[in-house]
């Protein structure tokens, strides 16, 4: 189904009568702080993110307002998700683990995520933006899929997500086991190394969000489980980590 970001950000201001709806799709079934864990650096070098030592369940999100299905697409099953969208390289690597047998990996998962571009666009949409009105029907940049390894392991390599009006940077993903959904998530990026990223010049015509993990509508409940750990610079690229926890 297609949902345009203006009907999205629409359905943000409507009145009382809708909150209830609006906090049921962005609730989380995890349990997560609003603390942001580990340690991040404000200047253009490493930074840390979460990293579980326990074994919890990712929380939940909404897969709005930008998914599309291409699983019967064979060419979207890929590592290099880029398209030729130019951005500070961003190398992704997940691991899924049964959050209910002791973070067993799941071997054969299938991942899917997507993100926008440095510019807040995504493709298979036609939306609007900073620079106007841009028609990305029928191309699939920054969209990819992966069935993970014996070790529960996928990586991608893709750019560090760009920011849209209404929310804070972000990589959509969702687990499908034996071609069943098992999780629809999102994971966040560390407020700083968010800062960093957008002064650089392919990012600075657009600046920076002043949306933070805090206070975005779908992180604000907590986002620590949802946090990636990730190190690197701006110069070289990032590689961020993340272990999903999908109860099976």
């Amino acid at each position: 189904m297609e949902h345009t970001r203006a009907n999205f950000l629409k359905s943000l201001l409507l009145g009382a009568s809708s909150v209830p709806v609006l906090i049921e799709a962005c609730s989380k079934t995890g349990s997560s702080s609003s603390s942001e864990s580990g340690s991040t650096s404000t200047s253009d070098s490493t930074s840390t993110g979460t990293t579980s030592t326990t074994c919890t369940a990712t929380p939940s999100e909404t897969a709005g307002p930008y998914p599309y299905d291409l699983s019967s697409d064979s060419a979207i099953y890929r590592t290099d998700i880029t398209e030729g969208k130019t951005g500070v390289p961003l190398s992704l690597a997940l691991t899924v683990v049964n959050s209910n047998a002791d973070c067993a990996v799941l071997s054969n998962a299938r991942v899917d995520i997507w993100h926008c571009d440095k510019d807040g666009y995504y493709s298979e949409y036609s939306e609007p933006g900073y620079l106007g009105t841009e028609d990305n029907t029928g191309k699939t940049f920054l969209r990819g899929i992966q069935l993970t390894d014996s070790n529960g392991q996928v990586k991608f390599t893709t750019i560090y997500p760009g920011w849209y009006t209404g929310r804070v940077t972000h990589i959509h993903l969702e687990i499908y086991i034996s071609s069943v959904l098992k999780l629809t998530t999102q994971l966040c990026f560390p407020d700083s190394l968010n800062t960093t990223v957008y002064q650089t010049s392919l990012y600075s015509a657009h600046g920076e969000n002043t949306i933070t993990n805090s206070t975005d509508q779908v992180f604000s409940d907590g986002y620590s489980t949802e946090l990636v750990s990730i190190s690197g610079d701006t110069t070289n690229g990032y590689t961020a980590t993340f272990k999903v926890g999908v109860p099976i």
